[in-house]
């Protein structure tokens, strides 16, 4: 179900010329544009990952209630502690990835290696959500 949601994703997705063919690109534009592409296929299963990993923390919250009286800790629940990492780590990915595309600050290259960075944290960053479930 996940593959074909990302493919459907892609497929709406049409290139901007219509000879580009993102299993062979050639042009740095067409280059750019496929790891782009990437990149969105990888922040869709990221959204997807956080929607299930939300949902369990959640859970875990009322859990840790149920179990624990009121269960004030001082500390914040499961799932708002998951969301302030997430909104810091969208924040690091962001300016990090920015950062590493300095290497070709305003040349053509530059996209493509904001979006190679952004798909690999991204990625890193799903794995990083499912463990927090499996724990």
């Amino acid at each position: 179900m996940m593959i074909s949601a990302l493919l459907a994703i892609l497929a709406g997705a049409a290139p901007p010329n219509p000879d580009w063919n993102c299993d062979d690109p050639m042009a740095q534009q067409e280059i750019n544009w496929c790891a782009h592409q990437d990149y969105l296929a990888a922040d869709a299963e990221l959204n997807a990952q956080w929607a299930k990993t939300s949902a369990i923390l959640k859970e875990r919250d009322m859990q840790w209630m149920d179990g624990h009286g009121n269960g004030e800790d001082g500390k914040p629940g499961f799932f708002r502690a998951a969301l302030d990492a997430q909104r810091a780590w969208i924040a690091f990915r962001d300016a990090h990835c920015r950062s590493e595309g300095y290497y070709a600050r305003g040349g053509s290259l530059e996209p493509l290696l904001v979006s190679t960075c952004k798909t690999k944290l991204t990625k890193d960053r799903t794995q990083q959500l499912q463990f927090l479930i499996e724990q």
